[in-house]
């Protein structure tokens, strides 16, 4: 049985957690978005899952929906509302951890072969 090489991918993907303060009340009270990295999809989650449960916040966040949102768009996206306001959108995206260098554009030196 002949072995096949295996590729892998340059970099280790890792997910990034954004959470942005969005609609009406973001005008009042200006907030930068929170960014945060987790190595994993299933941790990313986990912390976001037991943040909303610690705010009171409805748990509209699982691994299933997160883990499709990804598969299917690159992304997963979740707003949150209350009495129909917008107040913050949840929104996980994979990131590739140190990447493989790409030539930065630059060309091959050309050596000069001309005389004088």
């Amino acid at each position: 049985m002949a072995k096949s090489a295996v590729l892998r991918p340059s970099g280790r993907i890792i997910y990034e957690v954004t959470i942005q303060h969005i609609g009406s009340l973001a005008s009042l009270r200006q907030r930068e978005p929170t960014i945060i990295f987790f190595s994993n999809l299933r941790k990313a989650v986990d912390a976001i899952t037991a943040e909303l449960a610690l705010n009171n916040w409805p748990p509209r966040v699982n691994y299933t929906a997160v883990y499709r949102g990804v598969k299917e768009r690159a992304f997963y996206s979740c707003d949150f509302n209350v009495a129909g306001a917008r107040i913050f959108r949840i929104k996980v995206t994979p990131r590739i951890l140190n990447p493989a260098l790409p030539r930065l554009g630059i060309d091959e030196n050309p050596t000069d072969t001309g005389k004088p």
